[in-house]
């Protein structure tokens, strides 16, 4: 068995072929697609978080939308960079969000080296996170405070569990697994062996296994890959990606030779022979599926049931 949601970059354009021409558009589809993904038997509504761009940036307001709307479905970022993060507040919003959808919260978040800004507000969160009190009462409050020093408030408990690392190395992975969060490894991966990204990216995860277990957390971890996967049942199908004969590519991101993972588009019968090859999916316990979202809700929805009817069965995903 396999946890498979979907991930939306959340884009928006005023262009005539996009089902999402305004950030209202996309804000209200989002939540419809998580609805509908919810209905259709997958677990995870994520969303990409992105500033300064035509994109979702602020990701709470929606989290708690889609929580109020649905009832069972996981709801999650991939990822919230952290350099722009207020830890304090992002703690309060993080624990609005979760207690709205009961405790559904899977929030994925990022940095970039060890010096950076994003891995020591993200150590400040986690830090938080666990509820312990710091901040000395008002000696005359309005309200009766609880005895000793007091916590951020609306403390969600459990959510500590909850918080995942973007990585895209297999050192950040290792520094992941040692704070405690899940890893979340995307198509993208820095380029450390020349091998195809699959295999590179399932290294990765061993390596972060590994220095899990070394850490010897309490609990077992999760780890989800993303991946853009269709399967071509309809004329639609074949007419938007029916001509993808996608490979790895292998470029310069950010001064980091990188490898950026292949899209699947095929048949059935194809595209579970060409997943079953995957060794990242393999090693995973979640598959986040990186939908199309200007394409509109219930084309997404029909790219998810896709999966969930079609291949998902035939690979013991289901």
């Amino acid at each position: 068995m396999k946890k498979i949601g979907f991930l939306s970059f959340g884009h928006w354009s005023p262009s005539p072929q996009s089902a999402t021409r305004s950030a209202q558009d996309v804000l209200f589809q989002s939540i419809d697609l998580a609805v509908a993904a919810e209905e259709l038997g997958a677990d995870g509504a994520y969303y990409r978080v992105h500033h300064f761009a035509q994109q979702l940036a602020s990701p709470f307001p929606l989290l708690a939308a889609v929580g109020a709307r649905t009832s069972r479905i996981e709801i999650g970022t991939g990822v919230i960079d952290m350099r722009y993060e207020n830890p304090f507040y992002m703690v309060e919003d993080a624990g609005s969000a979760d207690l709205i959808s009961g405790g559904r919260l899977q929030l994925g978040a990022q940095g970039e080296t060890d010096a950076d800004m994003g891995r020591r507000h993200a150590e400040v969160f986690l830090h938080l996170l666990k509820g312990q009190g710091f901040a000395k009462p008002n000696p005359r409050p309005m309200f009766p405070n609880p005895p000793g020093l007091l916590r951020l408030e609306p403390h969600s408990a459990g959510l500590r569990d909850r918080i995942w690392w973007g990585s895209a190395s297999n050192a950040t992975a290792i520094w992941a697994a040692q704070q405690g969060m899940n890893l979340q490894s995307s198509t993208l991966k820095a380029d450390e062996s020349g091998e195809p990204f699959h295999v590179q990216q399932a290294r990765q995860i061993r390596a972060y296994r590994e220095a899990w277990a070394t850490a010897g957390h309490g609990h077992s971890p999760r780890v989800s890959v993303s991946r853009s996967i269709f399967a071509l049942t309809t004329d639609q199908d074949r007419a938007y990606f029916g001509r993808d004969d996608s490979q790895d590519q292998v470029g310069i991101i950010d001064n980091m030779r990188a490898v950026f993972g292949r899209s699947y588009a095929a048949e059935p019968e194809k595209l579970i022979e060409q997943l079953r090859a995957d060794e990242a999916i393999a090693e995973a316990d979640t598959l986040l599926l990186t939908v199309p979202n200007q394409l509109g809700v219930d084309y997404n929805a029909h790219v998810i049931e896709n999966i969930l009817r079609h291949i998902a069965p035939a690979l013991g995903w289901r």
